[in-house]
């Protein structure tokens, strides 16, 4: 895997995305499918809609919502390893309409993509990203 970067729908192509992916289940308002450049769709990848309204891009719940969402990923592998498949050919780009990009799913999903690549580089050594760290002493629990 070369790398992987987020990107919001908005934002001008760049020559470097490489293979560009829209990660949100549902389609981004005010953007034409013929106008938006990506390769795929994975809208099967995204936090389920009860995940997504009790997030509600709270800060606060971050740490609670990447651990909710990695168990609805672990469920339901064959999306994500979709994603791993496309990373593994070159830069892979996750594009998302989602204003707080540093507190959405596609922040948790470049983590666990970068993890699985650390992990193929050094096998039997599992990593986790830091978002799936142990909460902080007077963190919000789940």
């Amino acid at each position: 895997m070369e790398r992987v970067r987020i990107r919001r729908v908005h934002d001008p192509v760049d020559p470097d995305d490489g293979y560009r992916v829209l990660v949100d289940r549902l389609w981004p308002r005010g953007v034409k499918k013929s106008t938006l450049a990506l390769h795929a769709w994975e809208k099967s990848i995204a936090p389920s809609a009860d995940l997504r309204r009790w997030f509600a891009h709270d800060p606060c719940r971050w740490r609670a919502f990447c651990r909710r969402y990695q168990a609805e990923l672990d469920a339901a592998p064959e999306a994500f390893g979709r994603l791993l498949g496309y990373a593994r050919h070159g830069c892979l780009t996750l594009l998302t309409a989602t204003r707080d990009v540093e507190h959405s799913h596609a922040v948790v999903l470049r983590d666990l993509l970068a993890a699985e690549r650390a992990e193929e580089e050094r096998p039997g050594e599992r990593a986790s990203p830091v978002c799936f760290a142990p909460d902080e002493p007077g963190a919000d629990p789940d």
